[in-house]
């Protein structure tokens, strides 16, 4: 990858607009606490972001020069396609079942210590599932682009 300074400027990874990509795994951290409407919005909101991003790869590669329009129009497809499916995976599928597991667990066994006030294990819960955030998205970008790597880019580049 290109330094910062050598590259355009990328709205959806270089603002703080590439946190609303986050927004259901905060959402799954606090499933416990909200009215499960506010998850689902969560998920609409990454989802939304993921789109927005898709969209803005392909029409950023619209807009090159091309030799043919039949070029122009299947690298723009592909463009908005991987990115489509490496963020669906990477932003929304893999973390929010990731984050919904890790506290499911973490809920599981704090409902095991009887003395623990149920309030408390729910924000304990939510804390557990923020906390894990940070730990889990290198790993799951790394993930998602070694399959990416090996699966659907190895049909559209070759």
């Amino acid at each position: 990858m290109l330094p910062r300074e050598d590259r355009e400027y990328d709205v959806y990874k270089d603002s703080l607009l590439r946190y609303a990509g986050y927004a259901n795994e905060v959402g799954e951290a606090f499933r416990l606490i909200v009215p499960v409407k506010f998850v689902w919005l969560s998920y609409a909101v990454s989802s939304g972001y993921v789109i927005a991003d898709a969209i803005d790869k392909g029409y950023r590669v619209w807009k090159k020069p091309f030799q043919s329009e039949k070029a122009r129009f299947r690298r723009a497809t592909i463009a908005t396609c991987d990115t489509l499916i490496w963020q669906g995976l990477a932003s929304v599928i893999i973390p929010g079942f990731t984050i919904n597991r890790i506290c499911w667990l973490a809920n599981r066994g704090l409902s095991m210590i009887e003395k623990f006030p149920p309030p408390a294990r729910k924000w304990t819960v939510a804390a557990i599932g923020l906390g894990s955030i940070p730990f889990i998205v290198k790993p799951i970008d790394r993930s998602v682009d070694f399959l990416m790597d090996n699966t659907f880019r190895r049909l559209y580049y070759r």
